[in-house]
């Protein structure tokens, strides 16, 4: 046999490559539909490494422990990019590698962004497109399992995506556990055995029953007697994906039935990525709508606004529909979006009930995702997650590569930079909630602030589980809130929404007050929330009944498994949920709950 040799132009064109991110298989419940057609376009966002990471996450933390001489110093946008600035070497030897394809980028300090054609990025990134289904609906997305970046660049490169990045029903899902309309008996009977909206927080009639949930019930359970002013330096917000859009004339019918002092307030809506704000929309309003009512709920009067983010493109692009499929990856579009509004514009609280499987996403994205939130908390603004509705995990299968079972963290809850929320219901006692998620990140290490609370959890429960999840990394959730029978206006007519997705507006609602308390004393907003709340354990109530299940129909698991409530910090409702008086003593001393 004669063995070939490669021509000097040939050997010169072997370029050392580094693979960035590889997944062993098509993830669970994906399929390919079709391979990708060279011509299909696509959009692709480089992140580059940046200079002080390391520097910029001690700041954060120093700005947001009680009793740091940092405590409460935010940074500006341009204290914030000077951070997260990338070397001019890498700025120079990304645009050169980009260039000698054709490709003509844009550059935002450590993002560098293009659009191109599949044969160019499958050539860009040593790589093969195709188009993959979910299972469950969505629409397709191109995508692929491996990519590669040459040595001499992937030193300044901490990814590329949307590649290897496979999401569910458009990155994103909400995390409403169930939706029920209830029919003319049973409104009548939710009337009969529920208060009246008159009744006063703090009395025996309004705290007697919280199911179903209404605002007077929540603002008398957790001792909410605060009024702020509608002052538009402190501000709440919303996220809203897969559009869906809150609706004015359900929030008016809302504030009619259920919070007549606040009748005649309205939301702001900004639009994001081609995000809309249709009103006339047949799709589904039911997040949207649970957002605005219940963040308004708890914090009226404090200017609320959507931001309404779009993000999943058509289904294949054509010739008549030409967008970009890259354009299905919200949160980057979300988050450099924020992230670029001047110090003015942010609100000081951000609630967002979306989330995922933490394995589905590629652990450089879940990173990347997560830095981006500290850099909001640099900035002063409180991020709140809800912590999702699977209990320990739905399958319980760790299907990257491994196919074992592992219980499923969820994503972005599992970021330690964000303040994730459990859910509970019930009174006399307040108890755990069956599909409230909880558990230990796959990719975080446990920051310092819940060492004092998760340890004596683990020392409690021994070995149990020990082969199914990391104790050593970030738990979640950090606290809980309400999450059952919400009593919402969607589409005029009162439904009732239980899950996480209920829990985080009511917290993203309870911080607002704070801030507006912190504001009358001329203190900055909180900011990053977790280190102050790990501070203040006796300002919530300790939840030691009732636990989060899953894994069902595991073959490892038999039984499913489950995360018990128990004293102290626990993994499905945390901290506990939140007693108004002492966390405004503890936010702003001498402001009344009045």
């Amino acid at each position: 046999m004669r063995l070939s040799l490669l021509s000097p132009l040939m050997a010169a064109a072997v370029v050392s490559a580094r693979t960035m991110d590889s997944l062993a298989a098509i993830p669970k419940d994906w399929s390919v539909v079709r391979q990708a057609s060279s011509d299909d376009k696509i959009s692709l966002r480089v992140a580059l490494q940046q200079q002080h990471t390391d520097a910029l996450e001690q700041a954060v933390l120093e700005m947001s422990t009680p009793g740091h001489p940092n405590y409460g110093m935010h940074m500006t946008r341009e204290e914030v990019r000077s951070y997260t600035a990338p070397s001019a070497d890498a700025t120079s030897a990304v645009l050169q590698w980009l260039r000698k394809y054709g490709i003509t980028p844009e550059v935002d300090n450590d993002w560098v962004s293009f659009t191109t054609t599949v044969a160019t990025a499958s050539e860009l990134l040593d790589t093969k497109f195709a188009w993959y289904q979910f299972a469950e609906g969505g629409s397709p997305k191109l995508r692929t399992l491996s990519y590669n970046v040459p040595d001499a660049v992937a030193k300044y490169v901490d990814l590329v995506q949307p590649t290897t990045r496979f999401g569910q029903l458009g990155a994103k899902r909400s995390t409403i556990f169930n939706m029920h309309r209830p029919d003319a008996a049973e409104l009548a009977a939710m009337k009969a055995t529920s208060f009246s909206v008159n009744e006063a927080p703090g009395t025996e009639a309004a705290a007697a029953t919280c199911s179903p949930v209404n605002p007077t019930c929540l603002k008398s359970l957790y001792n909410i007697k605060y009024t702020p002013s509608a002052s538009t330096d402190n501000k709440v917000a919303f996220c809203s994906y897969l559009e869906e859009y809150a609706r004015y004339t359900d929030l008016q019918r809302f504030e009619t039935n259920f919070l007549p002092a606040a009748k005649g307030q309205n939301f702001s809506v900004e639009l994001v990525n081609g995000g809309l704000n249709n009103q006339a929309s047949s799709d589904d309003s039911g997040e949207a709508n649970l957002d605005i009512q219940y963040i308004l709920a708890v914090s009226a009067p404090i200017p609320i606004t959507e931001y309404s983010t779009g993000g999943r493109g058509p289904l294949v692009p054509t010739k008549d529909q030409p967008t970009p499929p890259g354009s299905n990856e919200p949160y980057f579009e979300f988050l450099t979006y924020i992230l670029a509004q001047p110090d003015s514009a942010l609100p000081q609280t951000l609630s967002t009930s979306y989330g995922e499987e933490e394995q589905s996403v590629p652990q450089e994205y879940a990173l990347k995702v997560c830095n981006l939130f500290m850099q909001l908390g640099a900035r002063g603004v409180s991020v709140i997650f809800s912590s999702g509705d699977s209990g320990p995990g739905n399958s319980c299968v760790r299907n990257v590569g491994k196919n074992a079972t592992y219980f499923e963290p969820t994503f972005p809850a599992g970021c330690p930079w964000v303040t994730s929320i459990g859910a509970t219901q019930g009174t006399n006692p307040e108890k755990a909630v069956s599909f409230s998620s909880g558990g230990f990140s796959l990719y975080h290490t446990r920051p310092a602030y819940q060492n004092a609370a998760v340890a004596p959890y683990l020392t409690r429960i021994g070995s149990t589980y020990s082969a199914y999840f990391n104790g050593s990394n970030r738990a979640i959730p950090d606290v809980a809130a309400q999450g059952v029978s919400f009593q919402v206006v969607d589409k005029g007519a009162t439904s009732l929404l239980s899950g996480t997705s209920a829990s985080a507006p009511v917290f993203a609602g309870i911080v607002a007050l704070l801030n507006a308390a912190r504001k009358t004393q001329g203190k900055a907003p909180l900011g990053f929330l977790n280190p102050w709340l790990y501070n203040n354990t006796d300002s919530f109530t300790d939840i030691t009944t009732g636990y989060g299940s899953g894994c069902s129909g595991n073959a490892n698991l038999k039984n499913g498994a489950r995360w018990n409530a128990t004293v102290g910090w626990d993994p499905v409702t945390g901290l506990g949920t939140p007693k108004f008086d002492k966390l405004l003593a503890a936010a702003a001393p001498g402001v009344a709950n009045a």
